[in-house]
């Protein structure tokens, strides 16, 4: 069956591609600033990525309303519940891409987290992980750096940050 999502995300992805292609050429293109066009690039690469690994992806940007910022990504993982945060880079600098998810954003994320949780179904709260998945595009190449359980629920002042 693995290889039946595998081919599922391909199909997927290539359709998407396509559409993109031709919504360029139709000049139906969205026209957004480069480092937000960058961005959702980003997020598309994570979001077959984690397909490909076998994750069931249910919320893109998912934001809670009332509360500041959003979780790009959210997926289960069989019954771990993930929070997945995309950054993406263009060039490969000195600094990795995901040392840009300082305390403010954990912290931001672990708040929109806890409201996700709180309006599921169930009767229990799901294990629920952090992750983080840079990724770099860069000469045409994509190229996706998964941090599984990139931090937790809660976090001890370290002196950094």
């Amino acid at each position: 069956m693995e290889w039946l999502e595998q081919w599922r995300a391909n199909c997927m992805e290539r359709t998407l591609a396509g559409l993109d292609w031709l919504a360029g050429r139709r000049g139906r293109k969205l026209h957004l600033a480069a480092h937000l066009a960058t961005g959702i690039q980003g997020e598309d690469v994570a979001y077959f990525y984690l397909l490909r690994k076998g994750f069931r992806v249910v919320a893109r940007r998912w934001s809670a309303g009332n509360l500041p910022g959003d979780v790009d990504l959210i997926a289960w993982r069989g019954s771990l519940l993930c929070f997945i945060e995309v950054k993406t880079r263009s060039a490969r600098d000195m600094t990795p891409a995901e040392v840009a998810v300082d305390a403010h954003k954990r912290a931001t994320l672990r708040r929109l987290a806890s409201r996700y949780v709180r309006q599921l179904p169930q009767e229990t709260a799901p294990e629920v992980r952090f992750d983080v998945i840079s990724v770099y595009l860069v000469a045409g190449q994509k190229d996706c750096v998964h941090f599984e359980n990139a931090f937790g629920w809660s976090e001890r002042w370290s002196g950094r940050d």
